[in-house]
């Protein structure tokens, strides 16, 4: 294969590819499973898609991945801050006792 013609493949593909690119591998003989969605850089995309190892997503899949994408960040910020929160058990008399009152009441 000339070189010139492979590079200028690979060019012309990454010219219609956003930055960066959402691709879905396709199923090769090397072990590469099919239907895995990444974020590449464009050029990583347009070599993968140029050697037939994934294909670019179109609309509706790239909606979904990014929907998933934002649904995934906004678990993991919950988790966050549930881990952040402190609790702290005071027993009653010295919850009391920090208050100022030493007034006792129906328990």
């Amino acid at each position: 294969m000339d070189l010139r013609v492979y590079y200028q493949k690979i060019r012309e593909i990454e010219k219609g590819l956003e930055d960066p690119a959402l691709v879905i591998s396709m199923d090769t003989s090397d072990g590469g499973k099919a239907g895995v969605r990444t974020e590449v850089p464009r050029l990583v995309a347009a070599k993968m898609i140029m050697a037939g190892q994934a294909r670019a997503a179109n609309e509706s899949e790239g909606r979904e991945f990014r929907e998933g994408q934002l649904e995934a960040l906004r678990i993991a910020e919950q988790l966050s801050a549930a881990n952040r929160m402190q609790v702290t058990v005071v027993p009653a008399s010295e919850w009391r006792s920090m208050k100022g009152g030493n007034r006792s009441s129906k328990e």
